[in-house]
């Protein structure tokens, strides 16, 4: 049996092992002091990371961003679709999104996980497909109640997911 080598036309060529470490890199153990054995929860030790905090905007200004925007002519293309600022403007778009507090919102989605976006993505385009096949159609008001109701969750569920993607884009190590 010793005729079979790694140089063996019918054997593939052994490759060396390679071990990839798929912890964080800064592990952070505590002792919790005031832990008591129950039915749920974390145990004695709670484990954690130190994930360090992300600046979205300056990545976006590391990336120059604007600029590619304005070398696109994407304002441009906006402008000829109808969307100016004026019209931005008659439709309080800013003043809403601000009584709406969708401003922290934003701020609060960049500093969080785009993994975690995207596994809110899923329940919401699971709940889209069940709004669709669970509400009947036996009146033209389900009907519309069902379309409004899963277009919401599905437009919602795509842009977490693409938000996740965009954001992990941004949070990613150069």
């Amino acid at each position: 049996f010793s005729s079979f080598s790694s140089s063996s036309p019918v054997l593939p060529a052994r490759r060396p092992i390679r071990v990839l470490a798929m912890s964080p890199k800064k592990k952070v153990n505590r002792y919790d002091g005031g832990w008591q054995k129950r039915w749920y929860g974390q145990g004695i030790f709670t484990e954690g990371s130190e994930e360090a905090p992300v600046d979205v905007f300056k990545k976006l200004e590391e990336r120059k961003v604007l600029s590619n925007v304005e070398k696109a002519g994407l304002l441009s293309k906006a402008e000829e679709l109808g969307v100016t600022l004026s019209s931005i403007e008659k439709l309080g778009v800013f003043s809403k999104a601000e009584e709406l507090g969708l401003l922290s919102l934003l701020e609060r989605a960049a500093g969080s996980s785009p993994s975690a976006l995207a596994s809110v993505a899923l329940p919401m385009f699971v709940a889209a497909v069940a709004a669709v096949v669970l509400i009947p159609d036996d009146s033209a008001a389900l009907v519309a109640a069902q379309g409004v109701l899963a277009a919401a969750l599905g437009v919602g569920a795509a842009g977490l997911f693409v938000g996740s993607v965009v954001l992990g884009g941004l949070q990613e190590s150069d």
